[in-house]
């Protein structure tokens, strides 16, 4: 940390990122006295949502009771029993109760989140179209809704309907607008350099990763890892506060400890609490390095032309496909021509490659003086480079 700490209690902070070189001052505000940051608060959390500091939270992920409104046991074709969402905490007396419970829970994390913040929130068919409007009602700005398919879903033992196999997240910003944290990026990256979708193929938690007292599952309800980790990947950064309103077993703690992200779980339950304690306490910290996560829109956009026109490339120069060695001669244009295709770095190794997304910067290989052969990005790399004055290339 450089500089004093000022009167009004920011701090003036020194950082890289994203290996750019490039040094930003932010201001960031310190956390207040009476943020209980990596603890699980008991009690109810539209009580203790109003007693948290406004503008405080950069993250919520919610997993609200579903009001499954089960008025039966459920068994299979065997007639062995259906170990459903029976709990208490997931009864409720009419629709209108529930939205009610929905409106405060809700408009207690709007308070809480900061002006830049954003919300998950999970649920099924029984109860996400409600929760839904109600968050609209409250001025929450969806960004998307989310598909979390099932690999393996508890199938439909009554054959009645269809199998149920999916829920649905919405991804909301606090206001219609505003700044809002997304690595496109690292979401990017998770899926083979393509886009991530709105459909998300998971498995529902299974195994080792089932939290179990006295040999039974301990929570009915528990999200698989996988699926915290995307949204706690793309929508937060290290060091951010996540809350979570309905904690339960824990997941969201236990993976925001794994991220570097900090937490702050509300749960009414003292039983959910021991268990979520103790996973947590079992979790290790990835080392901090790990957790950089690579943001090019920050990075300076260098057209290929421009490593022609600084000389770090020539015309007539050959360039090598990095999968076959096959070789491309660099025109004038800032084009390259390999046999009977012409067209920049990127579309000509697309074609190469039957199709497939390609990024001609790490596709395509130049000679160096020693005679090595090394990827164009490593030129691109050079012009990004600050120069002795602060200048780029």
């Amino acid at each position: 940390m450089i500089g004093p700490v000022l009167n009004t209690g920011w701090r003036l902070r020194q950082y890289w990122e994203n290996d750019v070189r490039m040094i930003s001052l932010r201001l960031e505000i310190s956390m207040p006295e009476n943020l209980n940051i990596n603890k699980i608060l008991c009690g109810d959390c539209a009580k203790i949502l109003t007693e948290l500091p406004e503008n405080s939270v950069d993250l919520v992920f919610a997993d609200p009771p579903y009001n499954l409104q089960l008025s039966q046991e459920l068994w299979r074709p065997n007639r062995t029993h259906v170990d459903a969402v029976r709990d208490t905490w997931d009864k409720f007396n009419s629709f209108q109760e529930y939205d009610q419970f929905t409106r405060d829970w809700l408009s207690g994390c709007k308070r809480v989140l900061k002006e830049t913040g954003a919300l998950w929130v999970i649920g099924t068919y029984h109860n996400i179209y409600r929760v839904g409007a109600i968050l609209q009602d409250l001025g929450f700005w969806i960004l998307n809704d989310i598909v979390f398919i099932k690999t393996n879903p508890m199938p439909n033992f009554h054959g009645v309907r269809f199998t149920n196999a999916h829920e649905t997240l919405i991804w909301a910003q606090k206001h219609k607008g505003s700044k809002y944290t997304f690595n496109y990026q690292a979401m990017k990256s998770l899926n083979e350099d393509l886009q991530m979708r709105s459909d998300w193929v998971l498995p529902i938690v299974t195994g080792s990763e089932r939290i179990k007292a006295n040999g039974m599952k301990a929570h009915s309800t528990q999200k698989p890892e996988a699926l915290l980790y995307r949204i706690l990947l793309s929508t937060s950064n290290p060091g951010d506060l996540v809350l979570d309103p309905f904690f339960g077993s824990g997941t969201t703690g236990a993976v925001a400890k794994k991220l570097g992200r900090r937490f702050i779980g509300i749960e009414l339950d003292e039983g959910y609490i021991k268990i979520a304690r103790e996973r947590i306490e079992g979790v290790e910290s990835a080392p901090a390095a790990a957790l950089k996560v690579a943001n090019l829109r920050l990075q300076k956009r260098v057209p290929f032309g421009r490593l022609l026109e600084a000389g770090l490339l020539k015309p007539g120069q050959d360039l090598y496909f990095i999968q076959n060695g096959i070789e491309a001669t660099l025109l004038a244009d800032g084009n390259i021509q390999c046999g009977k295709l012409t067209g920049s770095i990127h579309g000509v190794a697309r074609s190469l490659s039957n199709g497939a997304p390609a990024n001609g910067w790490d596709c395509w290989l130049f000679e160096d003086g020693n005679g090595d052969r090394q990827p164009l990005d490593k030129l691109r790399q050079q012009l990004r480079a600050p120069t002795e004055t602060g200048d780029t290339i």
